[in-house]
């Protein structure tokens, strides 16, 4: 039973913690670093003492009130490996995390990170541009503890996992050292429990009063889970102190997007600084928009028709250049939108549109495509497979348009014309 149960947080840690797809990462809710320090705040948990700024004269203001022996200054993107990372025109020796004895270190290093892009090894290889830093009291850390609070399909609920060998990569963690990963699930209606809490505290090593300090901050950290409608918590390092005390050091908050309605004020924080323009653009006219690296534009109805499009196309030789899925209500002005936005990748070479008129109607995606090409004066192929409601009514719009459109029987005739099209 023990082995399952390892091997079940392995996978629960992968499915959680690894970029497994491009479009996941995209399509959830990232919060800056400070931002989920905010609200752990807000909620009663434990953090360190911090401030936000963007230049170096601010900062050298706001740590004035600060009276610690030690800082860390961190540059707040949304990646990983940021005490890893390089500014290839700052100055070698400042990374994305500098721990500092001096107030003017700590306030003087920001001006070689804001402004300059921070080469990680989870970033993009030309690197992310730095807005923001956050400067923190740097705690004494006495040791260090992994606990993540994430939504489980296999649980049907919320599951807590933990490991007294935090403040690592803790997928190697589970790897090789398996026994060292403990998995709770909890039930929903009753949530943690003070039995929980203390049966937690003492599997992560927490001893004497501190057992009883790191239950309450289990706790909290639960309560924040279920009030911001969260898919993840994951505090890694969750730590004490060497004067006693239990902190969340470091944050990451992944959120339910179908919960935007009830925490308008959460999703208000994105400010799409890192996100493709393009998906931003997308979004506001209900659009689900993802770019990729090829050259053949894809517009479909349907995230699994998207994606088994995408597939089509590379095994018939060719490259997508991007994910679109328009929707199931989708509108003449939306296709008109969808057709803009994939269009100003320069990349694209061909356009495939793929429908399966189930709630959608085929004439409506039809007079759609017409008035975009019209509108746009496309200049690369257009390639149209359409099936379901409507779909005679649409060839026959299609046909009588007297437009350079190609259409296809099936979606493998499709694909294979559109990759013949741009050789």
């Amino acid at each position: 039973m023990l082995a399952r149960t390892s091997k079940n947080s392995i996978n629960l840690l992968k499915t959680a913690q690894t970029a497994a797809t491009r479009i996941e990462q995209r399509r959830w809710l990232n919060l800056q670093e400070y931002q989920s320090k905010e609200l752990l705040q807000k909620y009663g948990c434990t953090v360190q003492k911090f401030f936000v700024t963007d230049s170096k004269k601010d900062a050298q203001e706001k740590i004035k009130k600060f009276d610690h022996k030690e800082y860390v200054v961190k540059a707040q993107i949304l990646a990983g490996g940021r005490g890893k990372g390089k500014f290839p025109t700052g100055r070698s020796d400042i990374t994305g995390v500098l721990i500092t004895q001096k107030k003017d270190d700590a306030a003087g290093s920001i001006e070689y990170m804001v402004g300059h892009k921070l080469i990680t090894k989870q970033t993009p290889p030309e690197g992310v541009l730095v807005s923001k830093v956050m400067v923190a009291e740097s705690v004494q850390i006495g040791r260090e503890t992994y606990l993540a609070i994430l939504m489980d399909r296999d649980s049907n609920g919320p599951v807590i996992v933990a490991s007294p060998a935090g403040g690592v990569d803790i997928e190697e963690v589970a790897e090789k050292s398996p026994h060292l990963i403990f998995k709770e699930p909890i039930d929903i209606s009753t949530g943690v429990t003070d039995e929980i809490a203390l049966r937690l505290a003492e599997k992560l090593e927490f001893k004497g009063a501190l057992k009883n300090k790191a239950a309450e901050e289990i706790k909290r950290l639960y309560k924040l889970f279920i009030a911001v409608d969260a898919t993840q918590v994951e505090i890694n390092p969750f730590v004490e102190t060497t004067d006693n005390r239990v902190f969340c050091v470091d944050a990451k908050l992944n959120f339910d997007d179908s919960a935007a309605f009830r925490q308008k004020e959460i999703f208000a924080m994105d400010d799409h600084a890192e996100q493709d323009p393009r998906e931003t653009e997308a979004e506001k006219f209900g659009l689900n928009y993802i770019g990729l690296d090829g050259n053949i534009a894809c517009l479909v109805n349907g995230a699994g028709l998207a994606m088994a499009t995408m597939d089509i196309i590379k095994l018939n030789g060719g490259e997508p250049a991007n994910f679109l899925d328009v929707g199931g209500s989708v509108t003449e002005a939306q296709v008109y939108e969808a057709f803009r936005i994939i269009t100003s990748d320069k990349q694209v070479k061909a356009l495939l549109v793929n429908i399966f008129g189930g709630i959608v109607n085929c004439a409506t995606i039809a007079n759609g495509l017409i008035a975009a090409f019209k509108r746009m004066e496309l200049k690369v192929p257009l390639i149209v497979r359409l099936e379901g409601t409507n779909v005679d009514a649409a060839k026959k719009l299609l046909k009588e348009s007297n437009l350079p459109i190609l259409t296809a029987n099936n979606l493998d005739d499709a694909a294979k014309k559109a990759v013949a099209s741009i050789k």
